[in-house]
């Protein structure tokens, strides 16, 4: 596949989950990628704990046929950020694709917690860590993407336009704000960069299978079946690779001026592209949340929204 070639990626939070697999389908598809988070083999993990690395991504990246270079930085710091554009200026001159999907609250999250009683140090580290990143590091970045563009900035969030609007129940007053927040970021570029070749989309997975997902079911990407037994309305989560193929072809589309400002999902981009997840699927949580809400559902339910 060479629908990318020539274009530089740069893939804020890349370790692991759907960050790690936009980096593989973007390189598949023939663009530089940058590979940048906190974990890696030389500085050790984050405080996530997690053990996946960077270099270990940049190795998928690599396997898959692409080119790229994994880079340690910390997108909550201007001047790393600043360094990392830099490098990308005087090394390719230009800046086609920026994917924010930085994150790595999810261990401060204090679930069903009222504000008073959530921690309030973790709850700030989240709101840091799921809203300055991204803003920093479009700040940063979209200088360049505007002299060199036309370019695609991608939001990576969780949960459609109409999910984030209304308040959701039990998880928590700053990982709901944070998800809000991600929508409205992308609402205000749209304004912003309207007429300037740069176009800003979010974009959210459903039920995404991530390496910790799995853990927490007992299964692997082979197995992940075998976890429906003890829930069903597993059988409609997905592969990090389901919306990393969506946006890959987004960013191949000469055309994506027309989804800016819009929050789409795996399965709209699926549709929009002719792609499937890895099983030839192309399974729609959200449609499922929209239908028949938040409770886990029966497998004939589930079935036809996969």
């Amino acid at each position: 596949m060479s629908e990318l070639a020539g274009r530089v990626a740069l893939v804020a939070g890349a370790t692991r989950g759907a960050g790690r697999a936009l980096a593989v389908e973007l390189g598949r598809a023939g663009a530089f990628v940058h590979v940048t988070g906190r974990s890696s083999r030389a500085h050790g993990p984050s405080d996530m704990d997690r053990p996946e690395t960077i270099e270990e991504t940049l190795g998928l990246v690599e396997a898959a046929g692409g080119r790229g270079v994994a880079l340690r930085v910390d997108h909550q710091e201007p001047d790393e950020v600043r360094a990392l554009v830099e490098r990308i200026r005087v090394e390719h001159g230009r800046l086609d694709i920026l994917v924010n999907d930085i994150f790595g609250g999810d261990r401060y999250a204090q679930w069903d917690r009222p504000l008073w009683a959530h921690d309030l140090e973790g709850g700030l580290r989240m709101l840091r860590m799921g809203i300055e990143t991204h803003i920093v590091t479009s700040v940063l970045a979209l200088p360049l993407m505007l002299e060199t563009g036309p370019g695609l900035l991608v939001e990576m969030t969780d949960g459609t336009r109409e999910v984030n609007a209304r308040v959701r129940a039990g998880v928590g007053f700053y990982y709901d704000f944070v998800k809000a927040g991600v929508d409205r970021f992308v609402t205000n570029l749209a304004v912003e960069l309207a007429e300037q070749g740069v176009t800003p989309v979010g974009v959210t997975p459903g039920w995404l299978r991530s390496e910790r997902m799995l853990e927490n079911f007992g299964v692997t990407e082979a197995t992940w079946t075998e976890a429906c037994e003890q829930v069903p309305g597993f059988a409609v989560s997905e592969s990090p690779t389901y919306v990393a193929r969506g946006v890959a072809a987004l960013a191949a589309d000469p055309a994506h001026a027309r989804f800016a400002g819009q929050v789409l999902t795996a399965r709209q981009l699926a549709e929009t592209y002719d792609l499937t997840d890895t099983d030839g699927s192309r399974p729609d949580c959200w449609g499922l949340i929209e239908a028949h809400g938040w409770d886990d559902q029966p497998p004939e339910v589930v079935a036809r929204y996969r």
